[in-house]
């Protein structure tokens, strides 16, 4: 099989649609969650880590499945991986108690390493300068949760809750047919490359940038991953609304954070990850100060009469700036692996499972931080204030690498003018002689 565009456009085109289902998959307990949390009597904490469970899992196989995939082929490891899912999807009719769920959910997991493998599937296909374009259109299979938020809902609805594993599950075996028999194979190019050993592979981890990235991708990804499972509850909680509209409104903030991947790749490519990263993180910032403030009743007394406010962010303010968030957040996770290409082209496999794998770390710590800090403060906007907080420790650290950056460059600039001021120097004593 030979190379051409055309395959790189099946591949891309497959390897998405295998990643947004596997995504579904992973962000299936955004919508069970509410109805377990509700059957169970759970507490914030309990929730959080009911929500948690899949993440972990998905997190924790991310990077041994990263460097697997620098030994074997990307596609037949995809094919194993959404096998392993099978089981489970359609046992679930038939868990019941707190325990059964969390371990269910750490087998639902396995579909965290989709992105992983699909990112090492499609890279090879796409020269440098299309690398943030595809990987952002790729990455744009996010919007399986959104596959999720919809259709887990309708099946309820039309069939019961006991047949939403066994629907996904049929789900996922048509997936595999389609991507056994239409996603191409690497070409006997790709498979004749040397195969770095993993002394090779696992050398770039101990550079400092790699755990740079990775803190980025902590807050662009897990806190989108994060959110995406908390917010139902989250809708239904502060602002009463019915659990379709909680649903729905979800399910709008990750499509359009979903969607705007492949516009964030593109941006990347032509203005560059960091100085896109570093505006996301501005956004974020200003966004999230906003959401982290909690309802307020203050008494103004003045010379005549007492002055009576109230402050709060409704739900139309609330959620517009948690869509200026997702579309932040949809640029950044692009742009991350946009810098990730250009630094280490030939350890997508080592690094970006490393980075993906800290990333999806955020998405199943941060729901357990936000039950702990909601149920310790008592404040529901305390998750926001978390967020607030991880996202200055990112941009203070980005800050600081920039400084630093700007240094050594300035340092090699000093040295080379030095080393061309002796040069003249030498080259007019030459000539005086």
């Amino acid at each position: 099989m030979k190379y051409t565009q055309q395959l790189a456009g099946r591949a891309l085109i497959f390897a998405s649609a295998m990643f947004a289902a596997n995504f579904s998959v992973w962000t299936l307990y955004a919508v069970l969650g509410v109805e377990i949390r509700g059957q169970l009597d759970l507490s914030a904490t309990k929730y959080g880590i009911l929500l948690a469970a899949p993440i972990l899992s998905g997190a924790l196989l991310r990077f041994p499945a990263g460097l697997l995939v620098e030994y074997f082929s990307a596609k037949k490891l995809i094919l194993l991986q959404m096998l392993l899912l099978l089981p489970v999807l359609f046992l679930l009719p038939y868990i019941e108690s707190y325990g059964a769920h969390l371990l269910a959910g750490l087998w639902l997991g396995i579909s965290g390493v989709s992105f992983v493998l699909g990112i090492r599937y499609i890279s090879p296909w796409f020269e440098r300068r299309r690398q943030g374009t595809a990987m952002g259109i790729f990455g744009a299979g996010n919007a399986g949760a959104a596959i999720t938020l919809a259709l887990a809902p309708a099946v309820q609805n039309w069939f019961g809750r006991e047949w939403i594993g066994p629907a996904y599950g049929f789900g996922i075996v048509v997936m595999i047919l389609l991507f056994e028999f239409c996603a191409p194979e690497e070409t006997r190019y790709m498979r004749s490359r040397v195969r770095a050993d993993i002394r090779n592979q696992l050398r770039p981890l101990i550079q400092i940038k790699v755990w740079r990235y990775g803190l980025y991708y902590y807050f662009v990804f897990g806190s989108f991953l994060a959110l995406l499972l908390w917010l139902p509850n989250y809708y239904l909680s502060v602002y009463k609304v019915s659990t379709p509209a909680a649903m729905a409104l979800t399910l709008l903030f990750v499509a359009l954070s979903s969607s705007v991947r492949a516009l964030g790749g593109w941006f990347a490519d032509r203005y560059g990850a960091r100085t896109v990263n570093w505006s996301v993180f501005w956004v974020c910032l200003v966004c999230l100060f906003f959401l982290s403030y909690p309802p307020t009743s203050m008494t103004i007394h003045g010379v005549e009469r007492d002055v009576h406010l109230n402050i709060e962010v409704g739900i139309e303010l609330f959620t517009l700036l948690l869509l200026v968030i997702g579309i932040a957040q949809g640029f950044g996770r692009a742009s991350v692996y946009k810098a990730l290409h250009d630094n280490y082209p030939g350890h997508m496999g080592s690094v970006g499972g490393t980075v993906a794998t800290i990333g999806a770390l955020g998405g199943f710590t941060l729901p357990v931080l936000f039950g702990i800090a909601q149920d310790l403060v008592g404040i529901h906007s305390a998750a926001f204030m978390l967020l607030y907080g991880v996202l200055a420790i990112c941009m203070l650290v980005m800050y600081l690498a920039i400084q630093r950056e700007g240094y050594q460059q300035r340092l090699v600039f000093a040295r080379q003018n030095n080393f061309l001021h002796d040069a003249d120097r030498s080259s007019a004593t030459l000539t005086d002689r």
